[in-house]
């Protein structure tokens, strides 16, 4: 999975970048590669960049949401960047339910969502 996607720290946040298609193998340690990553380092946030899948298929969708009850449960949350177009239209036309995830245009925005929830949460 190293060269498919590439997961990175940044202060409270897990950022996975997903390279390209990922086989159901890989989506499933994937999601154990990031539920892990957020109890030891305690992250609070997990963002996964969906830019470079061409298809987000109802196993990938069902992961995907799977993938932030996982961290929320540890203690993080999830916003997935990146979803084309295309992408967003076939998904809607197939009825894909992704709740509880968030999602955001770019890393940018995803950061931001991050930030505003926990200064929310402390207030």
């Amino acid at each position: 999975m190293a060269e498919a996607v590439a997961v990175l720290h940044q202060g409270e946040n897990i950022i996975a970048a997903i390279q390209s298609d990922l086989t159901d193998e890989q989506v499933i340690a994937l999601r154990d590669d990031i539920s892990a990553r957020v109890g030891r380092s305690r992250a609070r946030g997990v963002i996964v960049d969906v830019t470079a899948l061409d298809v987000i298929d109802s196993f990938v969708a069902r992961a995907l949401r799977s993938l932030a009850l996982t961290a929320k449960l540890r203690g993080a949350e999830t916003v997935v960047v990146g979803i084309r177009p295309e992408v967003a239209i076939a998904m809607v036309q197939f009825e894909m339910n992704l709740a509880p995830l968030r999602t955001a245009i770019d890393l940018d925005e995803a950061l931001e969502i991050l930030a505003t929830e926990r200064r929310s949460a402390r207030v």
